[in-house]
């Protein structure tokens, strides 16, 4: 079974486990801080992906987030090694625990791959609305079968952006300057809690661009690569090119993108 498929079955079959347990009694647990939770289906699923993934390529590296949660010291290192190991899952078992946790759609399963550090196969499942996200390096982005394509938009004014709440205070008052900065000039915002939803939104042309700062590799590697096979961009605050990385992104439809980052500012993780 080739990449792509194995990680299209597999994020089905995960999405589809979280959404029939949706409405089940589980176990609701603190991460960092109460901005940040996780849930035993939130483990349930990464170990379901693991096993399947590690069966079929038992000799590629995984990266979970709630196996790195668990060990930070594994996740620094396998980012660190990331452009020099041949092929590393990395993986997000509920994207918006948040609103999986409140009984809201929007949480998604995001799966990619990377090898030498490179994204090469990206999808990102939304059980809710049995829509299925993937594309593969240079061979474009589909959703349900059908191509992929960002949205024709010109310019911030006629644009719809999204952004996110991160888990940190320092995080969320950057990204509220965005707000301060965009909300007057763009068309209108939305905030749907799921990173991995919101990037494959902008290669599906649903929204124009998305931007937010303190995210780790697991929300947005499978997306990033779903815009650019979609025709847009990705890059971090400052205009540079995406790595797996960058913890501040913005993605849009490409033609926004320059005027989009003269209203975003990079900021440090160690401040």
């Amino acid at each position: 079974m080739s990449y792509v498929e194995l990680a299209k079955q597999v994020a089905k079959e995960a999405g589809t486990m979280i959404k029939n347990r949706r409405e089940s009694r589980f176990t609701i647990e603190e991460k960092g801080n109460a901005f940040d939770v996780v849930t035993e289906l939130d483990k349930a699923s990464e170990s379901l992906i693991r096993k399947r993934i590690l069966e079929a390529y038992p000799d590629h590296a995984f990266l979970g987030e709630e196996e790195s949660f668990a060990n930070h010291h594994s996740f620094v290192k396998s980012l660190a090694k990331a452009d020099e190991t041949p092929f590393l899952w990395i993986v997000d078992p509920i994207d918006g625990t948040s609103n999986y946790v409140q009984r809201i759609p929007g949480f998604t399963v995001s799966i990619a791959l990377t090898s030498k550090g490179e994204v090469i196969v990206g999808v990102v499942y939304d059980p809710s609305q049995d829509e299925l996200f993937w594309a593969e390096k240079g061979k474009g982005a589909f959703v349900n079968g059908k191509e992929l394509k960002v949205a024709g938009t010109e310019d911030v004014a006629r644009s719809v952006i999204a952004t996110g709440f991160p888990s940190t205070p320092l995080m969320r008052e950057a990204v509220l300057k965005g707000i301060g900065e965009l909300g007057p000039r763009c068309q209108t915002m939305r905030v749907l809690g799921s990173a991995a939803l919101h990037l494959a939104y902008v290669a599906a042309g649903r929204l124009t661009a998305f931007w937010e700062y303190g995210l780790n590799a697991w929300d947005v590697a499978a997306g990033t690569l779903l815009i650019t096979e979609a025709g847009g961009q990705v890059t971090d605050m400052a205009g540079n090119s995406y790595k797996v990385s960058t913890p501040h992104v913005v993605g849009s439809n490409g033609q926004i993108h320059r005027e989009l980052l003269t209203h975003l500012h990079p900021i440090r993780l160690d401040v």
